[in-house]
């Protein structure tokens, strides 16, 4: 019983006695184990950045166009308004607007416009491209949220999995099963397993966040389309 006590009490000095912080962990990796980190560490870092970008641009694109839909339901001149923010569109609605202005101007100034349907079916085209090339823009780097969001675990499991398997070789090697000779290896495979989710849940909680507003901010901009649409064909109508 003393002979047990003694080697408990060894043993839980040993364990003690080891470095368990995050920065040990690491530098006591296996070179895999360390690869894993590294990856994962790269990708949660890359994540927020892109997380902090969208969430900024997606509040500034929703303020300009705010404004730009306070200028152009004001009731002044579309004309005057396009000449004003026509040649350097600012937000994503001023560019599907300035495209279809320009399409408009294009077809009254050279005389092409041989009836209402086809100059409405040019323009609306003319803004359909617009929409999905700004929208495209909007939602470059998407993928990689989604990639970490979905790959992430699994890749900080490898390492667990690895440093699992260390921990067995150890064993062998010494032919010890105590905690002294297994802690640090399962301390380090675990280590891997909580990057992967620190890098794997902030990525998908943002992805379906971030996606939510982008396809409102979307519908946004076609329904704009729709009415800027409308309000054409009733001018040409008019001319008629």
């Amino acid at each position: 019983m003393e002979n047990n006590a003694v080697e408990a009490a060894q043993m839980a000095g040993v364990v003690a006695a080891y470095d368990f912080s995050v920065w040990a962990l690491f530098l006591k990796a296996d070179v895999i184990v360390k690869a894993v980190m590294i990856v994962l560490f790269v990708a949660s870092i890359w994540c927020w950045a892109i997380i902090i970008e969208k969430s900024l641009r997606i509040r500034r694109l929703n303020g300009m166009t705010a404004d730009f839909e306070d200028s152009f339901w004001s009731g002044g001149s579309l004309d005057s308004l396009y000449d004003r923010i026509g040649a350097q569109p600012k937000d994503p609605m001023s560019a599907v607007f300035a495209a279809a202005m320009r399409e408009w101007r294009r077809s009254t100034e050279t005389g092409t416009m041989q009836t209402n349907t086809s100059l409405t079916e040019r323009i609306d085209r003319v803004m359909d491209v617009t929409v999905n090339r700004e929208m495209e823009r909007v939602e470059r780097q998407m993928t990689i949220l989604a990639s970490t969001g979905s790959t992430a675990p699994f890749i900080g499991l490898f390492g667990t999995v690895w440093g699992i398997m260390n921990s067995f070789q150890a064993i062998s090697i010494s032919k010890n099963t105590s905690l002294a000779v297994v802690a640090p290896g399962i301390a380090e495979a675990l280590f891997a397993t909580a990057l992967g989710l620190i890098a794997a849940i902030p990525a998908v909680i943002a992805y379906n966040k971030i996606s939510k507003d982008v396809d409102r901010y979307a519908t946004r901009l076609d329904d704009f389309a729709n009415e800027f649409s409308a309000i054409i064909s009733r001018q040409m109508e008019e001319r008629d």
